[in-house]
């Protein structure tokens, strides 16, 4: 059986801390899982640390089901939330209620999630009321990068703050199972915390949100264009592969690899007729 959503609900009521992280492809969500992680987002995040875009916007939900195809048939416990991309759900409820289908039906997802607050509430809303369970985001909303001028820190002003627990009030009332905040001071995501009864997910904003999501290429250090302020590298596989590749080159190079041991054999009768 799956997580499900009243699981994760449930965690932050008995003050337990939520794990979350992406996967984009069926080895790594399978090694996500067995490690125990409750729930993975297959963000939209892989335009830029699988597909090497500079930012999200790029990718489409052909792509999104692709790929949450192949985390689905990793696992087989971990709640799947699949991120719906830019213009999936702007432009009419009608669109949004089609594409996050797609996620369940056709990808085989257990929720979607969607950027934004009071102006996607009714969206949200109507998604939830046919059935699909809904995440949201707030703070940093990487679809929205130009309109905020780059990905940085939000919510600083008394003002953004304000519209922010605001935002997140009105997730809460449209029905969204959980709230993830991205980028924001860290004693502002604590208050929102307080504020709403549905989880918050943080993720650059600090240890006082219910869970924390991370993006598993940073994590790893496997991306290596940047490391996020946020994110803390439990590993640097960069090295490890350049290491490997550089081996596997040198011993190719040299005659080293393969070996008659990583070869298969042939029958010598069998030979012996073909060298007559």
């Amino acid at each position: 059986m799956r997580v499900t959503i009243n699981q994760i609900k449930e965690m932050k009521q008995k003050g337990e801390k939520i794990v979350m992280l992406t996967s984009y492809d069926y080895s790594t969500a399978k090694l996500v899982e067995d490690v125990g992680i409750p729930m993975i987002l297959v963000g939209d995040s892989l335009g830029m640390v699988v597909l090497g875009y500079e930012t999200p916007i790029p990718v489409t939900m052909d792509v999104m089901i692709h790929h949450t195809k192949a985390v689905v048939r990793g696992t087989s416990q971990a709640l799947i939330v699949g991120d719906m991309p830019f213009m999936a759900y702007h432009v009419s409820v009608e669109d949004a209620m089609r594409n996050a289908a797609r996620f369940i039906q056709e990808a085989g997802a257990q929720a979607v999630k969607l950027e934004g607050g009071v102006t996607v509430a009714d969206k949200v809303k109507r998604i939830v009321e046919c059935g699909i369970p809904v995440m949201g985001h707030l703070g940093l909303t990487p679809q929205s990068v130009h309109q905020l001028g780059g990905l940085k820190v939000q919510a600083k002003s008394l003002d953004a703050a304000r519209k922010l627990i605001e935002d997140a009030q009105a997730l809460e009332q449209a029905g969204v199972f959980s709230i993830v905040l991205e980028a924001i001071p860290y004693k502002l995501a604590g208050l929102v915390t307080q504020k709403v009864s549905v989880p918050t997910i943080g993720i650059g904003a600090g240890p006082y949100c219910d869970g924390q999501v991370q993006i598993i290429n940073d994590i790893l250090g496997s991306f290596t264009e940047f490391v996020p302020k946020h994110a803390k590298q439990y590993a640097k596989l960069a090295d490890i592969m350049s290491s490997a590749v550089t081996e596997y080159y040198n011993e190719v190079k040299s005659g080293k690899f393969p070996t008659e041991k990583h070869s298969f054999i042939i029958d010598e009768a069998v030979l012996a007729e073909l060298g007559k």
